[in-house]
């Protein structure tokens, strides 16, 4: 069967840009009625009976039963086990990898983690105090495709962060482990994993049962049953976000191989039909390269009808006026992954605001990040890179503001502190600042 990716041709010049190109972004994140009817019901389930819940959603869902919980926990054993079966090369990457993911983080921690304080003239001390969360639960997608990587990415930040315990869940269907998937479970520092998924391990990593433990925060991506559990859990426990389809945005100067850009837009619609792939180019001879070298390189992809659709529904090739209007257009569309394909990408970037992550220069290959370079793959999508960061150090720790008034300064405080309650009519907060003025 041949497939045909068609990704729209779009230009800045023409009249009715503004609503075609209004009409490619265009995404509904609203989960299907019946698939939140379904979450509320598993979610309900497992609050109320635990492991049993836990056990019947795994045996339905994954074909996996068991006798009992136990069949169902990775131990330390496994995953070093599994680390030691990989070949060679394999396990050389995965440690590489992680030891990229650990280093950036570390540098994470010292720039914006650590407590601090300062004294006030009259002695009063004001502070933050950061401590890291007790324990947290990954979430690692399983089933379609093994996910090592999600496995370093969302544990990794965690452990640097000081975590003690890290609850990791990942389904198993049919039973079926994958080898890399628990290797890199044992590089990261995963304390305990579970081998269940679904909304049912997202409950009980929320509610905690009499096996799994109620964890403070649930990171990592899943399917729509993943993202609405983890919508219906937040405040319970704490999430990262809610991610949407995979997006890459490349901003060409023509500069670069088309054949490479042609890839690299191949490289985030083989994830899903929904994911976008996106160029802004000033160059039409360029942007028609590039279109020939989809066209050329299709057939040889495995996954040529996920990414044919994914181009054919979501994707676009935008002509620009130049590269200061590409830019401009980056901006509005605020992508997850941003390549920025130039010669001297150095003169666009402080131009470019809203990015999960920006890929400097035509050999920074959005792969590379998704894997080793270091930074976190988990990014905002949908546009929420406009207020939204990548996974870091920072969301496994949490701060306490430091506040120590010395008898000087309460006297300074305190009358500031009553003016302003007895303004509000709060007349015990008053004199509670009242009764320590001289």
């Amino acid at each position: 069967m041949e497939y045909v990716a068609a990704p729209a041709r779009l230009s800045t010049a023409d009249a009715n840009f503004e609503h075609d190109f209004a009409q490619r972004l265009h995404w509904s994140a609203d989960t299907d009625a019946a698939i939140e009817q379904r979450v509320a019901d598993i979610l309900a389930d497992v609050q109320k009976r635990g492991d049993a819940a836990v056990l019947e959603y795994t045996a339905r869902f994954d074909g996996l039963q068991v006798d009992g919980m136990a069949a169902l926990e990775l131990t330390q054993a496994e995953l070093k086990a599994a680390f030691d079966s990989l070949g060679d090369e394999q396990r050389d990457a995965l440690t590489a990898a992680a030891q990229r993911v650990r280093t950036y983080h570390e540098a994470q921690k010292r720039a914006s983690g650590e407590s601090w304080s300062y004294r006030d003239a009259d002695g009063t001390l004001l502070g933050q105090k950061v401590t890291p969360l007790d324990r947290v639960g990954i979430y690692v997608p399983g089933g379609k495709a093994a996910y090592p990587s999600s496995v370093l990415m969302n544990a990794i930040p965690a452990h640097v962060a000081g975590v003690q315990e890290i609850i990791m869940v990942v389904p198993t269907p049919r039973g079926e482990k994958n080898a890399l998937v628990l290797a890199a479970a044992y590089v990261a520092g995963v304390t305990r994993g579970f081998t269940i998924g679904g909304a049912q391990a997202v409950a009980a990593l929320a509610y905690g049962t009499a096996t799994i433990p109620k964890v403070d925060k649930i990171t990592g991506p899943g399917n729509a049953y993943v993202a609405s559990a983890k919508k219906r859990v937040f405040g319970t426990v704490g999430i990262d976000m809610i991610a949407g389809p995979s997006e890459i945005l490349v901003l060409a100067d023509g500069s670069t191989p088309p054949d490479w850009v042609a890839m690299d837009l191949f490289s985030q619609a083989e994830h899903d039909e929904l994911a976008q792939s996106i160029l802004l180019c000033p160059d039409a001879e360029y942007i028609a390269a590039v279109q020939r070298e989809i066209d050329r390189l299709l057939p040889e992809m495995p996954r040529r009808a996920i990414i044919a659709k994914s181009l054919s529904d979501r994707g676009a090739l935008i002509l620009t006026r130049d590269m200061q209007e590409a830019c401009a257009i980056s901006n509005r569309i605020a992508p997850e992954h941003l390549e920025v394909s130039s010669n001297d990408p150095h003169q666009w970037e402080p131009l470019l605001r809203h990015a999960g992550a920006i890929f400097l220069g035509a050999y920074t290959s959005e792969s590379l990040g998704d894997y080793c370079a270091g930074p976190n793959h988990v990014l905002p999508t949908s546009g929420t890179a406009r207020f939204s960061s990548p996974l870091g150090v920072y969301d496994f720790q949490k701060r306490s503001s430091l506040i120590e008034v010395s008898e000087q300064g309460a006297q300074t405080l305190g009358r500031i502190a009553s003016v302003l309650a007895h303004g509000e009519g709060l007349q015990g907060h008053a004199r509670a600042a009242e009764m320590r003025l001289k």
